[in-house]
């Protein structure tokens, strides 16, 4: 398994990024969470095969609809297994 911590910058909040990362993940087949950061920024965490987690990177990466738009994408990988059963949105 491997593990993802992300940080997306840019168009990203107001626009349907978590709805639309939880739809995406749950196509793919990945697990974990995101939210909304105070500062408009949004943090997720997805878990999954290495294969499903590099496909969501690629998708938020490029943002995932036409309305958001991820001018940078922080990404911290490890092989930590976190064990989350679903991905969800928090607040």
């Amino acid at each position: 398994m491997t593990n993802a911590y992300m940080i997306a910058k840019g168009n990203v909040q107001g626009v349907g990024f978590r709805a639309t990362a939880q739809q995406k993940a749950m196509e793919i087949g990945v697990k974990g969470w995101v939210r909304n950061l105070p500062n408009g920024d949004v943090e997720l965490e997805a878990e999954g095969t290495d294969k499903q987690v590099d496909k969501f990177i690629e998708i938020i990466r490029e943002g995932p609809h036409r309305f958001i738009s991820v001018d940078h994408l922080d990404i911290e990988k490890s092989k930590e297994e976190k064990g989350y059963g679903s991905f969800e949105v928090r607040y």
